[in-house]
């Protein structure tokens, strides 16, 4: 599909109500993920991005590790809602996970001193990216996309069930399915006040 790079941004919009259908195969997914883990830039080349795809049974697993690590903390009143959003992202196709690989973060901490304090802050501007990336080429794929953060509730089960790294911090993480509904309008604040121009 001959889309160009504005398309892909604007295409780009949170969808919550996803199916559990794909309009392309397993490998084209790898291939996406593939893509953005290659030529997104991260600070020094440090390439400190880590992604795991959960498709199908480990998919569903994910939410119901999320659904069952909230219940602990939701009250009883609110637990409906919170058990239908997740259910809504336990619906779609597959979840994207984001992490950072601390291992490589402290590493360069040790080898660049000067810019120790940096490093963290940088691997998350990269890992943003990352995300963005992701994100946009799944969209033009038809997929609906949402990014989520469970983080703290659920990383240590996330690593222990997949037996992931353990310095892999998790980022973030991203339900897809097919768009059951479009996004809806998009509030935009005026740009005057959020670009300034000095000729």
């Amino acid at each position: 599909m001959n889309k160009t790079l504005e398309d892909f941004f604007v295409n780009r919009r949170t969808i919550y109500t996803i199916s559990p259908k794909s309009n392309i195969t397993d490998k084209q997914i790898e291939e996406i993920l593939t893509l953005a883990l290659k030529n997104v830039p991260s600070a020094f080349n440090s390439q400190t991005a880590r992604l795991v795809l959960l498709l199908n049974d480990n998919h569903k697993k994910l939410w119901e590790i999320t659904l069952n690590a909230l219940k602990k903390i939701v009250s009883p009143e609110q637990f409906p809602q919170t058990e239908n959003k997740i259910k809504g992202f336990a619906s779609g196709y597959g979840t994207i996970l984001f992490f950072e690989d601390m291992n490589v973060i402290e590493k360069l901490q040790k080898d660049f001193v000067t810019y120790a304090n940096n490093f963290p802050s940088w691997s998350i501007q990269g890992n943003a990216m990352q995300q963005f990336a992701v994100w946009s080429l799944l969209s033009n794929e038809g997929f609906g996309v949402s990014l989520q953060h469970y983080n703290e509730l659920i990383e240590e089960d996330v690593k222990s069930n997949w037996q992931l790294p353990g310095a892999w911090k998790m980022i973030a993480q991203m339900p897809f399915g097919v768009a059951i509904q479009p996004a809806g309008e998009k509030q935009i604040n005026p740009i005057e006040d959020r670009l300034k121009i000095f000729k």
